[in-house]
């Protein structure tokens, strides 16, 4: 399962909270995401699966263009929705909701957002939509184009990571990352790679 995280997104998100916000790539990330599609154009890819996400789908039919195969979506790889911090700076979450904020700052896997999602319902949907395509592709190779929230679930799982501390997991964007599963046993071989590492 090559797990890959979104190319850098359009500049007009960045410094801003967004999760559910449905934006597209950056000219660099459509440049990340062509140099990681060459590097895995030698690769096997039965299937290309990817979040509903502007970015993530921009990210993924660049992928599919190198390996000649559709790209299929899955609801539930989407990030997480922030809610009402959808949108905003951090300096102006902080002035609105100075309490949540220092907690979302100290525990992040413990925030429940103002009408929107949290991370322990976040990872009960991540792990489904993983386990069945898992079982779907058994013996096949899957490349699955989403978020960093996304690849850092699967990635925790994998290594017995307890999600508190999840975030100890890098993710830079267009982040190329795979799990080689014997049975049922995962076996993480790359983690947090780029196009020129692999």
């Amino acid at each position: 399962m090559w797990l890959i995280r979104h190319g850098t997104p359009d500049l007009a998100v960045r410094g801003v909270c967004y999760g559910r916000l449905d934006v597209g790539l950056a000219a660099e990330g459509r440049r990340q995401l062509t140099l990681l599609s060459k590097r895995l154009k030698s690769q096997p890819l039965a299937a290309i699966y990817s979040s509903p996400r502007k970015r993530a789908v921009e990210s993924a039919a660049i992928l599919a263009a190198h390996h000649r195969c559709g790209v299929r979506t899955v609801e539930d790889l989407r990030e997480i929705d922030f809610g009402d911090f959808e949108g905003l700076s951090y300096a102006e979450i902080e002035q609105r909701y100075p309490e949540l904020y220092r907690q979302w700052m100290d525990r992040p896997t413990d925030v429940e957002f103002p009408n929107g999602g949290s991370f322990s319902r976040m990872c009960v949907r991540v792990m489904q939509a993983l386990n069945v395509l898992r079982n779907r592709h058994a013996g096949q190779s899957v490349a699955i184009v989403t978020h960093g929230g996304v690849t850092r679930i699967a990635l925790a799982e994998a290594l017995g990571v307890p999600a508190a501390n999840v975030f100890r997991i890098a993710q830079r964007y267009a982040a190329l990352n795979l799990i080689h599963y014997v049975g049922a046993y995962p076996v993480v071989e790359l983690l947090n790679g780029s196009a020129g590492f692999y």
